[in-house]
């Protein structure tokens, strides 16, 4: 989806949707895999306790029982999907698409949202916490900057945790070397002392900037990645959040359907919401290459989230001499869809496509499941 997954030494943006309900999940699920993977989590926030949202992590398939998820989702096909598609006949020599999970590809791990993780395996984690109303208890002298004081406060915090850990390759790791993960969750909304959410012309303009200026500064010079979720609905000032995405290296949005026209559509019924690839990142280059497949549409099942591709969601015409949506698409403009899956990266690497335009592949670079 992002070329293969998080970089070491990258931020991830997430724009979070209306209700913050998906965004919050793919939070989880990078912390959670952070957990499984043996590294070490840094979890900030202005409104959950750190303890409480790793109590509410789903739980990890360690075994094959994630391949009875699809085919239990498989037998409960509606009996319209199972209709054979009328499509010009040199469309039906083309192979099928993978509606599956490919075990000699698997990379990272498959989740059950229904489950939360198990106590052993949390047990076992280690992990630093940084809760705002803990850390305003004794606000003390503070320097006139362009942070407010909850930002100030996160960066020591994250310096110290990477400085400490020897995550910045001050001193040797104590044990097998490892990654700090850094998951910051709704970054720039009003609990983090922020007005960028209430006004068009606030008074810290530029505290959220600078924040993510300083903060790609420290995970650039360590072992860490970052994902952070910020409320860019909410930003009134369109430059600001113009700002926000050019100082992350990956940005991706999410559209839930609650609340929207989509949500009753005959065309989105089988999912709930779309993600956008807004940016992802130039590690070593100028520019970079992007995938032909940029929609994306996820749907939360019984137990798994999973994302798909999916023809473009628009009441717009064709153009003239292309085809009608849903005609070599498959029923109601659908493609064949295929799961994503992250990776971890050894050497650098691109996006590639192969000579099928329905079978995007992706080559691993240095990349964090």
């Amino acid at each position: 989806m992002t070329g293969g997954g998080l970089a070491v030494g990258t931020v991830l943006l997430i724009e979070e949707d209306k209700y913050d309900t998906y965004s919050r999940l793919l939070f989880k699920f990078f912390l959670a895999e952070g957990i499984v993977s043996g590294h070490t989590l840094l979890v900030a926030s202005a409104k959950e306790h750190p303890a409480g949202i790793l109590q509410e992590l789903p739980a990890p398939l360690l075994d094959d029982s994630y391949k009875k998820e699809f085919d239990e989702d498989e037998c409960h096909k509606t009996p319209e999907s199972d209709v054979k598609m009328k499509i010009a006949w040199r469309y039906q020599l083309l192979p099928k698409m993978e509606v599956g999970p490919v075990s000699s590809s698997r990379f990272g791990h498959y989740y059950d949202t229904s489950q939360k993780i198990p106590q052993e395996l949390l047990e076992t984690a280690k992990w630093h916490g940084f809760f705002l109303p803990e850390k305003l208890s004794s606000p003390g002298s503070i320097e006139p900057c362009h942070l407010t004081h909850g930002y100030m406060k996160l960066l020591e915090f994250i310096k110290s945790i990477i400085s400490e850990e020897g995550f910045d390759g001050s001193h040797h790791q104590q044990t097998q070397k490892s990654i700090l993960r850094i998951g910051i969750q709704n970054l720039g909304s009003p609990l983090w002392g922020d007005d960028v959410c209430c006004t068009e012309t606030c008074g810290a303009s530029h505290s959220l900037t600078t924040f993510l200026y300083v903060l790609r500064g420290l995970v650039r010079a360590s072992l860490s990645a970052c994902v952070i979720t910020v409320p860019t609905h909410l930003i009134q000032n369109k430059a600001i959040t113009a700002r926000v995405k050019h100082l992350s290296d990956t940005v991706v949005g999410l559209e839930s359907f609650i609340g929207s026209e989509r949500e009753t559509s005959a065309l989105c019924k089988d999912y709930h919401g779309l993600i956008h690839i807004r940016q992802i990142p130039r590690l070593n280059n100028l520019i970079c290459d992007e995938s032909d497949v940029k929609d994306l549409a996820f749907k939360l099942k019984r137990k798994l989230f999973t994302i798909e591709p999916i023809a473009k969601l628009s009441a717009a015409q064709p153009e003239p001499g292309s085809p009608p949506l849903g005609s070599s698409l498959g029923p109601a403009g659908l493609r064949g869809t295929r799961r994503w899956q992250v990776q971890i990266w050894q050497h650098p690497g691109d996006i590639n496509q192969s000579e099928d335009i329905n079978q995007p592949i992706i080559s691993p670079t240095r990349w964090l499941g």
